[in-house]
């Protein structure tokens, strides 16, 4: 073996102490401080060679898995607190290579406010995989933002333009935390953030709330229109069908529109109106005049199909 757990368990145990602990260091379960609020939990992981190529640094491959947990979190207009991170990783591994690998998981943690406090390290045979547990508070009484959650005359909205993420946002994820307290704040009833591509999470957020959704228009970023020069697909398609943006999709009561994009002006938080939700089902393009049926086997990231 190139690495050891019992080295690993003893560098860990040197690590400064997260302030949300109030159990032991090392111990199987982590004991954490009280917080105000109704706990939110979630799960994500990065597999190299599926989510990142496995060339790809250890402060990257880290940073993204710590953010992609957190991005859930978002969708949940949580406020973070801690991370857990299961690790498996095959022996010829090198042990500096997966110390970097655990401090960029416990580093983007923590300049999100949410510190690695626990986990578990494997040394199986097949590619190293980084599972990342994060959990958070969601404050007051109201009830949670979810996919089940739009409603017919709702707005939707996005915070920011999609596509061309492997070009390289797909290592620098930013959690958009405190555009989605905000926007919960300002009352979306549903949040979703845009990993597996802009129209199938569209399409998944209208068939969770039993709606039809009409895309009137697509934020494209200036990444789709750099891989559009290099793939021959339209940069269009990039910002539909690359995923991994990790942008958020919000829907708000129409009638809440005008207010809410005021608001965001003032405050400086981007949030683009991009389609509504009627009665029937399904995900429809409205673009430059012209409907299209959107189907799911036209693009999107789709594990196991």
């Amino acid at each position: 073996m190139s690495w050891s757990e019992d080295n690993l368990h003893r560098w860990l145990a040197r690590r400064e102490r997260p302030a949300c602990l109030v159990g032991s260091m090392g111990h199987d379960a982590a004991v954490l401080r009280p917080r105000a609020g109704r706990p939110v939990v979630c799960t994500d992981q990065v597999v190299a060679g599926v989510h990142a190529t496995p060339e790809t640094s250890a402060a990257r491959l880290g940073r993204k898995a710590a953010a992609r947990a957190l991005s859930d979190l978002a969708a949940t207009a949580a406020r973070p607190h801690a991370l857990l991170l299961a690790l498996r990783a095959p022996a010829e591994t090198s042990e500096d290579y997966l110390r970097k690998l655990i401090a960029a998981v416990d580093r983007e943690g923590r300049r999100l406010g949410a510190p690695l406090v626990g986990g578990d390290l494997a040394c199986p045979p097949g590619p190293l995989s980084l599972a990342v547990s994060a959990q958070g508070t969601l404050p007051g009484n109201r009830k949670p933002p979810g996919r089940d959650r739009v409603r017919a005359g709702h707005a939707i909205l996005c915070t920011g333009p999609c596509g061309g993420s492997l070009l390289g946002r797909h290592l620098r994820i930013a959690p958009r935390l405190e555009q989605g307290r905000w926007l919960y704040r300002h009352g979306a009833t549903a949040l979703m953030d845009v990993s597996d591509g802009l129209a199938w999470d569209l399409y998944r957020l209208g068939r969770a709330s039993g709606v039809a959704i009409d895309l009137l228009q697509v934020p494209i970023h200036a990444d789709a229109r750099r891989a559009s020069r290099q793939s021959g697909r339209s940069a269009l398609d990039h910002a539909l069908h690359d995923g991994e943006d990790h942008e958020l999709l919000a829907a708000v009561p129409r009638a809440k529109l005008s207010t809410l994009l005021a608001a965001a002006d003032r405050a400086g938080m981007r949030m683009l109106p991009i389609g509504e939700a009627r009665e029937g089902s399904g995900l429809t393009l409205v673009l430059d005049g012209v409907r299209r049926q959107w189907k799911p086997g036209q693009g999107g990231w789709k594990h196991g199909a």
